[in-house]
């Protein structure tokens, strides 16, 4: 039995070295070759790849380690993306400041929307609903205001090439900001799941009834990860508002904007720090190739074959792409 356990122990050892070094060698790859030598389209690709593999980290520390299904995390993303352009274009602060009080604001709202819905709800589903009415409350909201832009949206000034605007003469910065983003929100994963506060995630996750009954305060522990998530979702948004220098409703609040935020941890892997840049990276160039192909003179066409797919994807790897990689490595050995 004992040599048993050894050799699961150095079968799980072995996948995650290979997986370490797998990591390093495509960080080291996308840091110093990408830029040099990809296209335009490409590193527009692989910017939207980043923020989305961002969006979806900070998406999975709510949903993939505490196990709450938050469905409007647009209303954050939305926060953030409105917060930092009107406070650029009304009083010419700039982003990188104005990027942080929207996630204060974002993280506030997070923290009363977990605790309304934790507290009064008997379990995640009421979160759910929660998490979609205020969304949608934002979104008409901003659709309807004129000071905000109303159904047309805002466009953000164009300074030309102001770094401390948070504007820049082509991508490479950007795709270095995005890249930035989603390495240090799978650093602060990292440092959650070898925390005691992400054991008390982990905890609720895996069984919430008796996590209490040990003494766990889980309104809280899973208001304070709404919090935190809503908080870091925030600077995604306001990124989004400088790379576009356009934003609208619809783009930022809408429901299919929450929808592609969980999507990319949820078929790579929730409760993984890789899963949700591995969800990205199939997901983004998927859903662009699948609207190219269909979508011109197609409306909606695109959608439905991208959802057939996730569909599938769904079913044949109930649990993520990452789960499913390891167990066949596993399998291999």
């Amino acid at each position: 039995m004992l040599e048993a356990k050894k050799q699961v122990a150095g079968e799980e050892g072995s996948f995650l070295f290979k997986l370490k070094i797998t990591a390093l060698v495509a960080v080291v790859f996308l840091l110093l070759l990408l830029p040099v030598i990809a296209g335009p389209y490409l590193i527009h690709m692989m910017i939207w790849i980043f923020l989305y593999a961002y969006l979806g980290q900070c998406w999975n520390i709510l949903g993939g380690y505490v196990g709450q299904l938050s469905f409007g995390h647009a209303l954050f993303y939305g926060v953030g993306a409105y917060t930092s352009t009107l406070f650029f274009i009304h009083l010419g602060l700039t982003p990188w400041v104005g990027m942080f009080i929207g996630a204060l604001l974002a993280g506030s709202l997070g923290l009363f929307i977990s605790y309304l819905g934790f507290h009064f709800g008997l379990r995640s589903h009421f979160f759910a609903l929660c998490t979609i009415a205020f969304a949608e409350i934002f979104r008409l909201f901003a659709d309807t205001i004129q000071s905000v832009g109303a159904a047309q949206g805002l466009l953000v000034p164009l300074k030309g090439d102001a770094p401390f605007l948070f504007q820049f003469i082509g991508k490479t910065p950007f795709y270095f900001i995005a890249l930035a983003m989603m390495l240090i929100s799978m650093g602060i994963v990292y440092l959650l799941q070898k925390s005691k506060l992400g054991s008390y995630f982990i905890a609720i996750r895996e069984n919430e009834d008796a996590a209490k009954a040990l003494g766990v305060n889980t309104v809280m522990y899973k208001s304070m990860a709404g919090g935190i998530s809503a908080f870091l979702t925030a600077f995604g948004g306001s990124f989004y508002a400088q790379y576009s220098l356009y934003i609208d409703p619809g783009g930022t609040f809408g429901i299919m904007t929450s929808v592609t935020i969980l999507l990319n941890p949820i078929i790579g892997g929730m409760g993984t720090i890789l899963g949700p840049f591995l969800g990205s990276l199939l997901l983004t160039p998927l859903s662009e190739i699948i609207q190219d192909l269909v979508g011109v003179g197609r409306s909606g066409v695109h959608m439905m074959i991208y959802g057939a797919i996730l569909m599938a994807a769904c079913i044949g790897i109930p649990n993520g792409l990452l789960p499913y990689i390891k167990q066949k490595l596993q399998a291999n050995q």
